[in-house]
């Protein structure tokens, strides 16, 4: 597989990104960003310091992957989209100095599997995305999201269940039904789980 890193990319020789990843124009990968196999960083976008990114992710064009997130394989990071890291943000200490990196502790988002964030959708860290979850677009995220759950508005909030194909579920009596592949979940603590024949 052929890795592509166009010439208005910004990509630190310190960084590690995949075979068969594509990084397009004018995105940046700092330092100590590690990027797997088959990834695609769209134009504009931001990725972090000691990012970690697993494989066949996509970073949409001009989406801000602050450090230290951690992407699980497979993540979908819409356009636009902010992972922060800072729960405290100031540009200055209490007594006006200019804050440097050693004055504050970054925190991260952690995305599981084959999730997906919406176009400009926020996570302030430090929040957790489940595994196939899907954020929607425009949403907040200021709480952890559970696998396959699918969460919308400000603040967001469950108002389904997704399975792996991204459709949300249609509940029939007990069980969840997913329209796309035909698979059925069940609700188990808090989330569901795929019922097998």
């Amino acid at each position: 597989m052929t890795t592509r890193i166009v010439d208005s990319a910004d990509v630190s020789p310190e960084a590690v990104v995949g075979d068969g990843s594509s990084v397009w124009h004018l995105a940046q990968v700092r330092e100590g960003a590690v990027l797997g196999e088959g990834c695609v960083v769209g134009r504009g976008a931001y990725i972090g310091t000691g990012v970690r990114m697993g494989r066949h992710c996509k970073v949409q064009n001009y989406a801000l992957v602050y450090e230290p997130a951690v992407l699980g394989d497979g993540v979908f990071i819409g356009p636009a989209v902010v992972l922060t890291n800072d729960t405290f943000p100031r540009a200055v200490n209490p007594d006006g100095s200019l804050k440097s990196a050693h004055d504050w502790e970054p925190v991260g988002v952690t995305i599981g599997d084959g999730a997906s964030i919406g176009a400009r959708a926020v996570c302030i860290a430090p929040v957790t995305i489940g595994a196939w979850a899907t954020v929607a677009a425009g949403a907040v995220v200021t709480k952890d999201v559970p696998a396959h759950a699918l969460v919308a508005g400000v603040p967001a909030r469950r108002i389904g269940w997704v399975g792996a194909a991204g459709v949300p579920l249609v509940r029939e009596d007990e069980l969840w039904r997913c329209p796309a592949t035909g698979a059925v979940y069940e609700e188990f603590e808090d989330t569901i789980r795929e019922v097998r024949a």
